[in-house]
């Protein structure tokens, strides 16, 4: 039989864990108990932006040519000092953002030679995914499954999906599986496509699992940021409890020129990107209510390129911070590959290591002081943590890894 300080311990303990507790734990009646909260248990809204290839002194240093981001942004919000990426050359990193995968061969290097199914997909020590190929098996899941198994909403609004509806569908848009991806580069307007398409597949994670792409609910989850995300932030309830905006190659500050238009790209066109679209998503009923934005980059830019006629040879140092793992697919490093770009013209990338560099963090949220600045290291494998720590689902892959931690403190200052 339990001595009355043994119920007592176990009830004080039950209220962490619930403000209810019931008659058992004494008196005749329900006894409620009142716990403080942690911060991150109040928000019900994340948006994630992610954009392109910039390190961190070049978007964050005093002359950054994204002084919104740069200085307005981050004086209303925090800056995440040590945020790094965890891979290069893009796909890698959304890949990791959604479901703690670490690459392939073929997804460390944006699935250009085919969209074909990972095989044999072998899981191996933390869930990890052996094999080649580019689309997950149904088997492994993304926070999109974690959200929609908790019964919560997301959706990835994807800027010019569907613009050419002979390369990508405006919904769930992808190559057929076992094809050449198309969208690797922008097409400029013509009388068909009259504003031209820069969505590009690899800069939407959704598409490479069969658990999204297999579903019919993939048509309703990823849809064209333009034509989709201004009318669900009218209302809390239709807003997503996690919101995924990739903008298009112009606006992710990808192409250096963009060729929808032909203006400049790079950190001007990502300064003009989020002063349209942070002070409508920060307008929204859910984001006052309960939100959080996270601004970051997939990857940092590149530490060095030598050209040389019909080829360029392009270097990433590959820093890693926070313990990163590379996972079971992509052997000793450096490494070095070459993409044939055309016939005449080819690109070798060398990669001292298998990181993604400094890029980064913005986090803006009511429940964070203005001006906040953290100096602990992050990655896109923390931000999954820490996004599934806000909604209380589990860690995928290494989003589970030993020593990672989630946004803490150092970040929801406003307590």
């Amino acid at each position: 039989m339990l001595s009355k300080t043994t119920t007592a311990l176990r009830c004080i303990a039950g209220a962490a864990l619930s403000a209810t507790i019931l008659a058992g734990c004494g008196g005749s009646g329900n006894v409620t108990l009142t716990r403080t909260p942690l911060v991150e248990d109040s928000i019900r809204h994340v948006f994630v932006i992610m954009l392109e290839n910039k390190n961190f002194s070049e978007t964050f240093g005093p002359t950054s040519k994204a002084p919104y981001l740069a200085q307005t942004l981050t004086a209303q919000g925090a800056l995440l000092q040590n945020y790094y990426g965890a891979g290069h050359v893009s796909l890698d990193n959304y890949l990791s953002f959604v479901s703690g995968q670490s690459p392939t061969v073929q997804t460390d290097n944006d699935c250009t030679t085919g969209f074909d199914t990972i095989t044999p997909a072998t899981v191996v020590a933390n869930n990890q995914i052996q094999g080649t190929g580019c689309i997950y098996p149904a088997s492994v899941q993304t926070i999109a499954d974690q959200m929609t198994a908790a019964k919560l909403t997301w959706k990835g609004y994807m800027g010019d999906m569907g613009n050419d509806p002979a390369r990508e569908s405006a919904t769930c848009g992808h190559p057929a599986i076992g094809t050449i991806d198309a969208t690797q580069t922008a097409e400029a307007p013509t009388a068909a496509i009259p504003a031209g398409d820069a969505y590009a597949t690899r800069h939407d994670p959704f598409m490479y699992f069969h658990s999204i792409i297999d579903s019919p609910s993939c048509a309703t989850n990823v849809v064209n940021l333009n034509n989709v995300l201004p009318s669900d932030l009218q209302s809390v309830a239709t807003t997503p409890n996690l919101s995924f905006i990739t903008p298009n190659l112009c606006d992710d500050g990808h192409d250096s020129t963009c060729a929808i238009d032909g203006q400049p790209g790079g950190l001007p066109r990502i300064n003009t990107f989020l002063q349209k679209w942070v002070p409508m998503i920060m307008s929204s009923p859910a984001y006052q209510q309960d939100g959080l934005i996270l601004i970051t980059f997939d990857e940092s830019d590149i530490s060095s390129v030598a050209a040389a006629p019909g080829s360029e040879t392009i270097t990433f140092n590959g820093a890693i911070c926070c313990n990163e793992q590379e996972g079971p697919n992509l052997g000793a490093f450096p490494q070095s590959s070459t993409i044939s770009v055309s016939a005449n013209e080819s690109i070798t990338l060398v990669k001292g290591n298998y990181g993604g560099d400094l890029i980064g963090a913005v986090l803006l949220s009511k429940f964070i002081k203005p001006g906040t600045v953290s100096a602990t290291p992050y990655n896109h494998y923390s931000a999954l943590m820490s996004i599934e720590n806000i909604f209380g689902l589990s860690h995928l892959g290494y989003a589970n890894a030993p020593g990672l931690v989630g946004f803490g403190k150092d970040v929801f200052t406003n307590q």
